[in-house]
C-alpha cells in the first residue's frame, strides 16, 4: 500500500495585507497580528483549493476523489420523520481494517485508532468508497472570501479580529491556532433547534440515555447581537426526570480572554439562575460520569489559550464520513450501543485528507489534558478525530465523530460521536438523535432568547 506522505503548510508571504482597522469596541481594544490571508492564498480559492480552502484535486492513487462541488440535491425519498436517506447505500466496503491487519494500515491511522482495534474486538473499521460530499450555500463561499483577507488574529491567538460573519477566517492556515479557530468558527447553520441524547456506557453496555434540547445562533444571525459576540447557546436537559429541568446558557466571545465566556445555570430544585464561571477548559460535562470536559464538545469549543498550537500539516486518514446509516430513525439506541463500543457495523469510514495539529499544555497551564492531538478535516473544516493524553503523556480518551452533511439545509454536522475512555475502559455517546424529532435550522431567534431570564422560562 503507498504510505502517504506529510506535508508541511505553505511558507507564510513576505507581502501580507496591511492590518485593517478593528471593527467594534473588542477590535478597538485588542492587539492584533498581521492578517494571515494574502491576495495570492485568495487567488486560489475556487481553483485549485475549494472556496474553503481544501485541495481541489484528488491524491496520487484515487482513493481520495477530486471535489466537485459536493452533495448538493437531496436524495429521493428523503424523510426528516425517518433520518436522512443514505445516498451511498449501495456502496459495499472496500476492505476491513481490524486488529489482525491494522499495521498495514497504520500510515493511514491515528494512534487512538490503532489502540481501539487492539483492545476491543468489536472494533473495527469498514472501509467504503471516499465521496467528498461537503457543501456550503453560495452566500458562504462569498462570505469566505470577501472576509479571509481580513481576518486577523488578536495577540496570543486567542481571538479573531476584521470578521463580521465568515465561517472560515484563515482558508489557507498558516499556524495551528488558526486551523482551530477555523473549526471553532465553521458553518453550522446560522441558527438551529436540536434535540439529541448523550450518555455513558457501562462496562457491560447499560446506559441511561440524557435528553437534550439545544439553541444555537451565531451573532451575526441575531442582527442586535452584542459587541464582542461570536455564539449564543442554549441547552436543555428534558431527561431522565431526576435532571429534567436542568439548563445551561451561553454567550461566547470573539476575543475569549479579553472578555471570558458568560455562562449562567439553572437548577430546577433551587428555581435560581447563577453564573457560572467553571462552564469551560477542563471542568467535566453535565451528565457525563466525568467522562467528558466542558471543551470536548464539538471535538473543541471555547478559549484556546492554554495551549501551544504546532500546525503538524496534512496527511491522508481513514476516518467516519457520510455516516447516513447512523441517523436511521427505525434504529433504537439499543441497536447502536454495545460492549465496549458502538455497533461498529452501522459506522461507515473512507479515506479523506486532514489538517493535523497538535496542542501542548502550556507551562504553568492547567488542564486534565497534557497533549491533544486533532485530525481536522480539510472539507469541512470540522473535527474528524481527536487523541487525548494525560499528563504522564499516556493516550487517554479517543474521541471519534461521525461525519455527515446535512444536505437539506447544506450544514456539515455529526450523525453522532463518541468518546473512548481507555483508562475507564467506558465510553461516552453524544448528540445521537434517532429517537429524537429531527433538527430545525434558520429558526428566527430574538436575542431575548439567549437571556438568563430565559432559562427558567425554559425550564418550566
Amino acid at each position: 500500500m503507498n504510505r502517504n506522505r506529510m506535508t508541511t503548510p505553505s511558507t507564510v508571504s513576505a507581502g501580507r495585507l496591511a492590518m485593517l482597522a478593528a471593527v467594534g469596541a473588542a477590535a478597538l481594544l485588542a492587539r492584533p497580528v498581521m492578517a494571515e490571508t494574502t491576495p495570492q492564498d485568495l487567488a486560489r480559492l475556487g481553483k485549485d483549493l475549494t472556496p474553503v480552502g481544501a485541495e481541489t484535486a484528488g491524491n496520487k492513487d484515487g482513493s481520495i476523489p477530486a471535489w466537485t462541488g459536493g452533495l448538493t440535491k437531496i436524495p429521493a425519498g428523503f424523510d426528516p420523520a425517518q433520518g436522512y436517506a443514505d445516498p451511498f447505500a449501495s456502496d459495499a466496503p472496500l476492505y476491513t481494517i481490524t486488529a489482525a491487519n491494522a499495521d498495514q494500515y497504520k500510515d493511514k491511522l491515528a494512534p487512538g485508532q490503532i489502540a481501539l482495534l487492539k483492545r476491543y474486538p468489536g472494533y473495527k473499521m469498514k472501509v467504503y468508497p471516499s465521496r467528498r460530499t461537503a457543501a456550503l450555500p453560495q452566500a458562504e463561499y462569498d462570505l469566505i472570501r470577501n472576509e479571509a483577507a481580513a481576518a486577523q488574529l488578536v495577540e496570543g491567538g486567542n481571538g479573531v479580529l476584521n470578521i463580521t460573519a465568515t465561517t472560515v477566517p484563515f482558508p489557507v492556515p498558516k499556524s495551528g491556532v488558526e486551523a482551530i479557530w477555523n473549526h471553532i468558527m465553521h458553518y453550522r447553520g446560522g441558527t438551529y433547534l436540536r434535540y439529541g441524547t448523550e450518555f455513558p456506557v457501562h462496562t457491560n453496555g447499560g446506559f441511561t440515555p440524557l435528553r437534550r434540547t439545544e439553541w444555537y445562533a451565531r451573532a451575526s444571525s441575531l442582527g442586535n447581537a452584542e459587541p464582542n459576540r461570536l455564539h449564543y447557546y442554549l441547552n436543555l436537559v428534558t431527561a431522565p426526570s431526576s435532571i429534567a429541568g436542568e439548563a445551561i446558557l451561553t454567550h461566547e466571545p470573539v476575543d475569549q480572554v479579553k472578555e471570558t465566556r458568560l455562562a449562567w445555570t439553572y437548577n430546577p430544585g433551587q428555581r435560581r439562575v447563577l453564573r457560572a464561571p467553571s462552564v469551560s477548559y477542563d471542568s467535566p460535562g453535565t451528565g457525563t460520569d466525568g467522562l467528558r470536559t466542558m471543551d470536548d464538545y464539538d471535538g473543541f469549543n471555547g478559549a484556546p489559550d492554554r495551549y501551544d498550537w504546532k500546525l503538524v500539516g496534512k496527511k491522508e486518514m481513514i476516518i467516519a464520513y457520510n455516516n447516513y446509516k447512523l441517523t436511521d430513525k427505525s434504529l433504537k439506541y439499543s441497536n447502536i450501543i454495545m460492549e465496549n463500543t458502538l455497533n461498529q457495523d452501522l459506522v461507515r469510514y473512507e479515506p479523506h485528507r486532514v489538517w493535523v495539529v497538535q496542542a501542548t499544555l502550556k507551562s504553568g497551564a492547567r488542564h486534565l489534558y497534557g497533549k491533544r492531538d486533532f485530525y481536522i478535516d480539510e472539507d469541512t473544516w470540522s473535527i474528524a478525530h481527536k487523541d487525548q493524553y494525560d499528563g504522564r503523556g499516556e493516550l487517554w480518551r479517543v474521541h471519534e465523530f461521525y461525519q455527515m452533511l446535512e444536505y437539506d439545509v447544506m450544514v456539515p454536522f455529526y450523525a453522532g460521536n463518541v468518546l473512548y475512555d481507555l483508562q475507564a475502559r467506558r465510553y461516552l455517546v453524544h448528540q445521537l438523535s434517532n429517537e429524537e424529532k429531527p433538527a430545525k435550522y434558520g429558526a428566527k431567534f430574538e436575542l431575548s432568547r439567549f437571556a438568563p431570564d430565559s432559562l427558567r422560562r425554559v425550564s418550566n
